[in-house]
């Protein structure tokens, strides 16, 4: 889908927190964020830069991928030098522009648009359609059908074969465009593309005959901007342009995990500590992920290489991104993007000793949870909120209920729901299997029944449910799990299952998947996995 539904971002602080959680995950990388050319693109330039983005790109509504649908490439967006302008202008009247670079994109054909985009603020110039079109795209606009007929967008070895680019014409395309530049350049007397950034003075409307166009008023897009005190007008070259836009005087405590972790990383010697979080602690065990991705790849560490556990309530994103050899356990409560876009490991959260509260009633994380992720497992004790496991393609979840749009989009994995799980759960699933708790059989009154089918559990689901059970009861030390699993197989016919029915072998497929992976991972946890508590 293009473009595709963000359901982590909601409002600029959720995306603020994600530009937080990539930041934590990798600090070697600068984060851009891409809006369209719209009316008030100013303001929410201003909110990207204030949510501490190092790149804001504007995007114009011509080119774009031809994947859009057909009102989109019509109807959303406007020219790029009107959201250009308008970005230029809000930040640096709000002294914001100096901590961010201005990109723009979005039908840029020629030397003299990027001179024009020059000087209407931005500092870097993307093509797209051009540079694809020079190397033999013929805008047939079904790059999402697999049909392209030059063989550009497509996987069908008949129509690849037809595909005769080279590298050598862009390079000659994007020569040609430089070459103009340079020309322009000499015109106005500037010796490079960097002293014309901003230079908005430097433009002026065309002389035009025809009547309609005359009476345009370009006047705001010409304005040069009101520097607040001690702004700028351009990215400050003395920063550094690989320097990021980062929160002054941060010290997160997710860097002190990385630092406990050293023996782990460099030496891959067990490490187990114990710390007091508090929801000011966002990102946890993020920093840890990425550091251990960027030293040890996709394999990670072995299983039970880093066990820390928290007590207290953590913040936005625990165990974001979290990889292979981790094992992070909170007791206490955590808040949304819990287990954002994991792909190994485990997590686990549970209420602290002592507490009275029936865990299947109460909240123990927010929403979002499991947003994207790819692997690991999440056990938890106590209820999730809404869109819990959407987009997730390949963790293994358990908790003990959730609010409205659970599994959304998933596309993998498997999740246990031991509680009441909210409406519209398993909307627009596509291959993966659920496992719902429903003694009063009232899932068919809470499941979109859009291409799914509940049923009862056959002898595999049964082990399977079975397995999670023992290891959610062992590692949260849940009673509702210990009395599913004291009543036996009247406990276990009070579950159902939730999956595919546009073909059976497919539903088959995804549960063999699913066990496969279960046995993998049971594998790993009998070689010394012990419980977290």
């Amino acid at each position: 889908m293009s473009p595709p539904p963000h359901h982590d971002i909601y409002s600029i602080e959720d995306l603020s927190q994600l530009i937080y959680d990539l930041k934590r995950v990798n600090p070697r990388a600068r984060v851009g964020v891409k809006l369209v050319s719209t009316t008030g693109v100013g303001t929410i330039a201003a909110g990207v830069a204030k949510g501490y983005a190092d790149n804001v790109q504007i995007s114009g509504n011509d080119g774009g991928t031809g994947a859009s649908p057909l009102s989109s490439i019509k109807h959303v967006g406007l020219p790029w030098e009107l959201g250009l302008a308008e970005a230029q202008q809000v930040l640096v009247a709000n002294g914001l522009r100096e901590r961010v670079t201005l990109r723009v994109d979005g039908g840029l054909k020629t030397g003299r648009d990027v001179v024009v985009a020059a000087m209407l603020g931005a500092e870097a110039y993307g093509f797209g359609t051009a540079a694809l079109v020079a190397t033999g795209c013929a805008m047939i606009r079904q790059c999402h059908l697999n049909t392209c007929p030059v063989g550009i967008a497509t996987q069908r070895a008949d129509l690849r074969a037809k595909y005769a680019g080279e590298p050598e014409h862009v390079i000659r395309f994007m020569t040609y465009v430089a070459q103009q530049v340079r020309m322009l350049l000499a015109e106005l007397g500037a010796r490079s593309l960097d002293e014309i950034v901003g230079r908005v003075e430097l433009l002026r409307p065309r002389e035009v005959v025809l009547p309609r166009i005359a009476r345009l008023d370009l006047s705001d897009l010409l304005r040069v901007p009101q520097v607040a005190t001690e702004g700028a007008t351009r990215h400050l070259r003395s920063h550094g342009l690989d320097t990021r836009n980062d929160r002054p005087g941060d010290e997160p405590f997710d860097a002190q995990l990385v630092r406990d972790a050293a023996p782990a990383l460099d030496r891959g010697e067990a490490v187990a500590r114990s710390y007091t979080v508090t929801n000011r602690d966002r990102s946890l065990g993020a920093g840890l992920a990425g550091e251990i991705a960027h030293r040890y790849g996709d394999a990670g560490l072995p299983p039970g290489t880093v066990r820390f556990r928290f007590r207290g309530a953590a913040g936005q994103s625990f165990g974001a991104f979290t990889v292979a050899g981790t094992q992070l356990t909170l007791i206490g409560e955590a808040q949304d993007y819990v287990a954002k876009r994991m792909s190994g490991g485990e997590l686990v959260l549970r209420p602290p000793d002592g507490d009275t509260l029936a865990t299947d009633r109460s909240v123990i994380f927010g929403n979002t949870a499991l947003y994207g992720a790819t692997g690991g497992a999440m056990f938890a004790a106590g209820q999730g909120g809404e869109r819990l496991a959407v987009r997730n393609s390949g963790a293994i979840a358990v908790v003990e209920g959730c609010g409205d749009h659970g599994a959304e989009y998933m596309t993998g994995g498997v999740l246990l729901v031991l509680g009441q799980a909210g409406r519209n759960s398993n909307e627009n699933v596509y291959s993966k299997v659920a496992y719902l708790y429903d003694p009063e059989r009232r899932a068919a009154d809470r499941i979109n029944p859009g291409g799914v089918g509940i049923a009862d559990l056959d002898a595999d689901d049964a082990l399977w449910v079975t397995r999670l059970l023992g290891r959610h009861a062992e590692l949260t030390g849940s009673l509702v799990a210990a009395r599913i699993l004291a009543a036996g197989q009247n406990g276990l016919a009070s579950f159902v299952r939730v999956a595919p029915i546009a073909d059976p072998d497919v539903d088959i497929d995804v549960r063999r998947t699913a066990l496969a992976h279960a046995e993998a991972w049971h594998g790993g946890l009998a070689a010394g996995l012990t419980p977290g508590r």
